[in-house]
Protein backbone atom coordinates (compact mmCIF):
# COMPACT_ATOMS: atom_id res chain seq x y z
CA UNK A 1 0.00 0.00 0.00
CA UNK A 2 1.49 3.66 -0.58
CA UNK A 3 0.63 5.55 2.24
CA UNK A 4 2.40 8.31 4.56
CA UNK A 5 2.67 7.02 7.99
CA UNK A 6 3.00 9.37 11.16
CA UNK A 7 4.28 8.46 14.35
CA UNK A 8 4.96 9.92 17.84
CA UNK A 9 2.49 11.95 18.94
CA UNK A 10 0.92 12.19 22.34
CA UNK A 11 0.77 13.59 25.35
CA UNK A 12 3.39 15.54 27.25
CA UNK A 13 3.81 18.39 29.19
CA UNK A 14 4.57 22.20 28.59
CA UNK A 15 8.47 22.59 28.15
CA UNK A 16 8.53 18.59 26.67
CA UNK A 17 9.86 17.19 23.82
CA UNK A 18 8.15 14.98 21.15
CA UNK A 19 9.62 14.29 17.78
CA UNK A 20 7.07 12.77 15.22
CA UNK A 21 7.97 10.50 11.82
CA UNK A 22 6.51 10.70 8.73
CA UNK A 23 7.45 7.24 6.84
CA UNK A 24 7.21 6.55 3.07
CA UNK A 25 5.58 2.93 2.51
CA UNK A 26 5.10 2.01 -0.93
CA UNK A 27 7.53 4.68 -2.82
CA UNK A 28 10.54 6.39 -1.75
CA UNK A 29 10.58 10.43 -0.70
CA UNK A 30 13.87 11.14 -2.17
CA UNK A 31 12.08 13.68 -4.59
CA UNK A 32 9.27 14.55 -2.52
CA UNK A 33 9.34 17.74 -0.51
CA UNK A 34 7.59 17.12 2.80
CA UNK A 35 5.18 19.57 4.75
CA UNK A 36 4.37 19.47 8.50
CA UNK A 37 0.42 20.84 9.13
CA UNK A 38 -1.29 21.15 12.20
CA UNK A 39 -5.29 21.56 12.58
CA UNK A 40 -6.90 23.02 15.86
CA UNK A 41 -10.01 24.12 16.21
CA UNK A 42 -9.41 27.76 15.70
CA UNK A 43 -7.25 26.86 12.17
CA UNK A 44 -8.28 24.86 9.64
CA UNK A 45 -4.35 24.18 8.53
CA UNK A 46 -1.40 26.08 9.66
CA UNK A 47 2.09 24.88 7.84
CA UNK A 48 4.76 24.38 10.65
CA UNK A 49 7.56 23.42 8.73
CA UNK A 50 8.40 22.10 5.70
CA UNK A 51 11.73 20.21 3.81
CA UNK A 52 12.47 20.40 0.27
CA UNK A 53 14.00 17.64 -1.18
CA UNK A 54 17.99 17.40 -0.88
CA UNK A 55 19.63 19.79 -0.55
CA UNK A 56 16.59 19.94 2.18
CA UNK A 57 15.66 23.87 2.43
CA UNK A 58 13.60 24.46 5.13
CA UNK A 59 11.00 26.56 6.19
CA UNK A 60 9.72 27.32 9.81
CA UNK A 61 6.46 29.27 11.35
CA UNK A 62 7.58 32.34 13.28
CA UNK A 63 5.77 30.24 16.22
CA UNK A 64 8.01 27.28 16.22
CA UNK A 65 11.18 29.21 15.31
CA UNK A 66 13.58 27.84 17.18
CA UNK A 67 11.88 25.03 18.97
CA UNK A 68 10.73 23.13 16.18
CA UNK A 69 13.61 21.03 13.75
CA UNK A 70 12.77 19.18 10.54
CA UNK A 71 15.22 16.79 8.41
CA UNK A 72 15.33 13.91 6.15
CA UNK A 73 16.92 10.26 6.51
CA UNK A 74 16.52 9.42 3.21
CA UNK A 75 17.56 5.81 3.58
CA UNK A 76 15.23 5.37 6.10
CA UNK A 77 12.37 6.75 3.75
CA UNK A 78 11.38 8.91 7.08
CA UNK A 79 11.00 12.32 7.63
CA UNK A 80 11.83 14.22 11.11
CA UNK A 81 9.99 16.98 13.22
CA UNK A 82 11.80 17.21 16.53
CA UNK A 83 9.57 19.23 18.84
CA UNK A 84 11.08 21.11 21.88
CA UNK A 85 9.95 23.48 24.44
CA UNK A 86 6.33 22.83 23.79
CA UNK A 87 3.44 25.03 25.09
CA UNK A 88 0.17 24.41 25.51
CA UNK A 89 -0.40 26.50 22.02
CA UNK A 90 1.21 23.84 20.09
CA UNK A 91 -1.43 21.32 20.63
CA UNK A 92 -2.86 20.07 17.47
CA UNK A 93 -4.32 17.33 15.02
CA UNK A 94 -0.50 17.17 13.33
CA UNK A 95 -0.32 15.43 9.91
CA UNK A 96 2.64 15.80 7.06
CA UNK A 97 2.22 15.70 2.91
CA UNK A 98 4.43 14.83 0.12
CA UNK A 99 4.81 16.96 -2.67
CA UNK A 100 6.90 15.29 -5.94
CA UNK A 101 8.71 17.63 -7.95
CA UNK A 102 12.19 20.14 -8.32
CA UNK A 103 12.44 23.66 -6.96
CA UNK A 104 10.02 23.86 -4.50
CA UNK A 105 9.93 26.89 -2.58
CA UNK A 106 9.37 25.46 1.08
CA UNK A 107 8.03 28.89 2.03
CA UNK A 108 5.37 28.85 -0.28
CA UNK A 109 4.61 24.75 0.45
CA UNK A 110 3.78 26.09 4.48
CA UNK A 111 2.33 28.96 3.53
CA UNK A 112 0.06 28.90 0.54
CA UNK A 113 -0.04 24.99 0.50
CA UNK A 114 -3.48 25.69 -0.85
CA UNK A 115 -1.49 26.57 -4.05
CA UNK A 116 -0.83 22.80 -4.28
CA UNK A 117 -2.16 19.84 -5.19
CA UNK A 118 -0.53 17.14 -2.66
CA UNK A 119 0.71 13.97 -3.67
CA UNK A 120 0.07 11.89 -0.42
CA UNK A 121 -1.42 13.02 3.19
CA UNK A 122 -1.10 11.24 6.26
CA UNK A 123 -4.11 10.63 8.34
CA UNK A 124 -2.65 12.62 11.40
CA UNK A 125 -1.07 12.69 14.75
CA UNK A 126 -2.43 13.98 17.81
CA UNK A 127 -0.15 16.45 20.18
CA UNK A 128 -1.72 17.22 23.59
CA UNK A 129 0.94 19.75 25.75
CA UNK A 130 -0.70 19.78 29.35
CA UNK A 131 -0.17 19.56 32.48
Amino acid sequence: QVQLVESGGGLVQPGGSLRLSCAAEGFTLDDYAIGWFRRTPEKEREGVSCISKEPANTYYADSVKGRFTVSRDNAKNTVYLQMNSLKPEDTALFYCTALKGDHISVGSLCTMSLLYTMDYWAKGTPVTVSS
